[in-house]
C-alpha cells in the first residue's frame, strides 16, 4: 500500500512538472508570426499570419538597395531587413530567457533546500527524537517538516541576509549583471555549507574528483565537491546528535525490562510500559526546547 501511495505521488509530481513546462512552451513558442512590409509608395504596413484560423496575407519581399547618403537611406525597403538584438546589445540575459531560469529555479527549490541549507540536519533529528520516544506517528510529519522549515530559516536568515542585500538589491538596481548576481549570492552560501562541512569530508570526495587542495582555504573547492560534502557532514552530525538523544530513552528501556523480568512478566512487551515514562521524562526536562537549543546552537552562522 505503502508503495502504491509513493508511486502515486511521483506520478502526480511527474504531471505537474509536465504540465508546467507545457505551458512555459505554449507561452513562449505561440504560432503567431508579424511581419512588416513596405509598399511601392514607402508606406510601411504590418502583417498578421495566423496558422491557427487560416486567414494569411501574403507580401513581396524586395531588395532593400543601397545607399549613398542619409537621406536615400530613408528611401530604402529597410523593413525587408531582418535585426537581431540580444536584450539592447548589452550582453545580458533577455526577459524571456530570465523568466524561463526563474520558474526553473522556483522548481529546483526542494532541492536546493535539502542539499545546500540546515534543513537536513534539524528534520533527521527531530525523527530520531520521535523514534527514541517510540511515538509512532505522534508528532505527524508535517509538523515535523514544519519545525524543520522554521528552525530553518531562522538559522539561514544572516545568509539569506547578505544574499539579499550584496546581490538581489543591487541586481534589481541595475548596478549589476545577472551572472555577477548569481556569483554574489553564492558566495555566501559557499562560506555557510564550508564553515559546517567536516575537513575529512571534504577531503574524501577531493580525492574522488582528483583535485588538490590544501585542506584550508575555500576557494579552492569546487562547487560540485562542496555540496555533497556538506550533505554527509550534515547526515553524520544529525546521527551523532540522534545518538545522544537516544540514551537516556535506552537506559529507561533497560530499567523497565528488568523489572519486568523480575516479576515473571516475561510476555509484557518492555515498550509499551516504557513509553509512558519516556514521554513523563521528555516532558519534565522540557525536551522539544532543549532539542530545539541544541540543535541552534550546533550550527555556526555568520
Amino acid at each position: 500500500m505503502k508503495n502504491k501511495c509513493k508511486k502515486y505521488n511521483i506520478r502526480q509530481e511527474f504531471r505537474k512538472i509536465i504540465y508546467m513546462f507545457c505551458m512555459v512552451l505554449i507561452i513562449f513558442f505561440a504560432d503567431v508570426f508579424v511581419a512588416e512590409a513596405t509598399s511601392d509608395d514607402g508606406a510601411t504596413s504590418e502583417a498578421i499570419i495566423d496558422n491557427q484560423q487560416g486567414d494569411e496575407n501574403r507580401t513581396n519581399i524586395n531588395d532593400p538597395g543601397t545607399a549613398q547618403t542619409g537621406e536615400d537611406l530613408q528611401k530604402l525597403n529597410i523593413a525587408n531587413n531582418l535585426t537581431i538584438t540580444y536584450d539592447s546589445g548589452n550582453g545580458e540575459l533577455s526577459g524571456t530567457l530570465r523568466i524561463l531560469l526563474i520558474l526553473t529555479a522556483i522548481a529546483i527549490i526542494p532541492i536546493l533546500l535539502v542539499t545546500v541549507t540546515s534543513f537536513t540536519r534539524i528534520l533527521i533529528v527531530l525523527h530520531f527524537t520521535r523514534q527514541a520516544l517510540n511515538t509512532q506517528s505522534a508528532p505527524p510529519n508535517q509538523i515535523l517538516i514544519a519545525i524543520a522549515l522554521f528552525l530553518t530559516f531562522f538559522i539561514m536568515q544572516p545568509v539569506f541576509g547578505k544574499v539579499y542585500t550584496e546581490a538581489i538589491v543591487p541586481y534589481d538596481a541595475g548596478e549589476i549583471g545577472f551572472e555577477e548576481a548569481c556569483s554574489i549570492a553564492a558566495a555566501p552560501m559557499r562560506q555557510f555549507m564550508f564553515e559546517q562541512t567536516q575537513r575529512e569530508d571534504i577531503n574524501a570526495f577531493m580525492q574522488i574528483a582528483n583535485v588538490a587542495w590544501d585542506g584550508e582555504t575555500e576557494a579552492q573547492v569546487p562547487t560540485s565537491v562542496l555540496i555533497p560534502s556538506f550533505i554527509v557532514s550534515e547526515l553524520r552530525t544529525a546521527f551523532i546528535i540522534g545518538f545522544i538523544i537516544y540514551v537516556p530513552f535506552i537506559v529507561i528501556d533497560m530499567v523497565v525490562a528488568s523489572v519486568l523480568m523480575s516479576m515473571g512478566m516475561m510476555m509484557l512487551p518492555p515498550t509499551t510500559i516504557s513509553m509512558p515514562f519516556k514521554i513523563l521524562l521528555f516532558v519534565l526536562a522540557d525536551g522539544w526546547n532543549l532539542v530545539i537549543l541544541y540543535l541552534v546552537q550546533t550550527f555556526y552562522v555568520m
